[in-house]
């Protein structure tokens, strides 16, 4: 018979047929995960070892696969699936968080960190819970917040200890008003440019110098053209592994709990990891002739960010308490 000869009554009837049967696929708790980065990388094998775990934790009963190099969509895209329990869990980074959870936004004003080992307390701890709340009201369980390294300076003048070693340098930030801000409060000349091209410009006096982590920063071999590296860290953006709350209800306590371990211990062997790969990258570009020089002190820099945080904050009134919470966080 053809769909004409269906009445309203069989046509739902058949329907509801369809969504029961489809019930046991989501029962059976293969789960999917959104990761951007290759297989072999601290945040992949973090994940896996994720995956992994919570498998042989729970007999099987649930499985999945972590699929790699954004290949479910772009992480955009990839948060609202996983809003809607599409994709089961991801990892994702916190600056272009912002635009779906506020909170988030926090985590990239300039020096609001005081070092990595800062940051991890401070994201295990108080701040980390806040942002964790402001997460779940948005639909996602926070199960760990991983390391994607701090951003220093680099250049090809000379080493950079204060701000003042900063004015009248023109360094390329990435296209956002708080690190054009950022670079302007200690005087320097902030240069928005595609990242592709910093190479280029630094080697031809376009700009100056730019910013980025270790990794970044010898895998683009600029280190041959700016070969002066400071660790101001003055960005520090974690990244956070985490699960739908549609999924994460459909489990039970003793799963729940299973899955939380399993986030620690990944967020753990990922920080490790990342750790591994910046000492390999410093000692990549130290053997190749670069100055690399820790800035001791970073309170001048912190007081010369405070018409960055003024500005940031008429703008976002709303968001004072946590500023306050991660800024005051030892």
């Amino acid at each position: 018979m053809g769909i004409k000869g269906f009445g309203a009554t069989a046509l739902a009837s058949a329907l509801a047929f369809a969504v029961v049967m489809a019930a046991p696929a989501a029962e059976a708790k293969d789960w999917r995960g959104w990761n951007i980065h290759v297989a072999d990388y601290p945040v992949s094998h973090g994940m896996e070892a994720f995956m992994a775990e919570v498998t042989e934790k729970t007999n099987g009963e649930i499985k999945g696969e972590v699929f790699h190099q954004g290949v479910l969509g772009s992480q955009p895209d990839a948060i609202e699936q996983t809003r809607l329990g599409i994709i089961d869990f991801g990892e994702f980074s916190l600056g272009p968080m912002g635009q779906a959870v506020p909170e988030a936004n926090v985590v990239s004003l300039p020096f609001i960190f005081k070092s990595i080992d800062q940051m991890h307390r401070a994201m295990d701890g108080a701040p980390g819970e806040a942002l964790s709340k402001g997460l779940e009201a948005k639909g996602l369980i926070a199960l760990g917040y991983y390391d994607a390294g701090a951003r220093s300076f680099y250049n090809s003048k000379g080493p950079i200890n204060s701000p003042e070693d900063i004015k009248g340098m023109k360094i390329r930030v990435m296209n956002n008003d708080l690190f054009v801000d950022m670079i302007d409060a200690m005087g320097g000349n902030a240069t928005p440019m595609a990242f592709a091209e910093v190479y280029q410009s630094i080697k031809t006096n376009v700009v100056d110098g730019a910013e980025n982590n270790p990794p970044s920063y010898e895998s683009t071999a600029h280190h041959e053209v700016a070969p002066y590296y400071s660790f101001s860290e003055h960005l520090i953006i974690p990244e956070v592994l985490a699960i739908s709350k549609k999924t994460w209800d459909t489990l039970t306590p003793e799963q729940q709990e299973i899955v939380k371990t399993a986030g620690k211990n990944s967020t753990m062997l990922q920080r490790e990891l990342w750790k591994e790969r910046e000492t390999q990258s410093l000692e990549i570009v130290k053997a190749a002739g670069v100055q690399v020089n820790m800035i001791e002190d970073k309170a001048p820099f912190q007081e010369a960010m405070k018409p960055v945080y003024e500005k940031y904050l008429a703008a976002n009134p709303d968001m004072a308490e946590i500023v306050a919470l991660f800024q005051n966080f030892e």
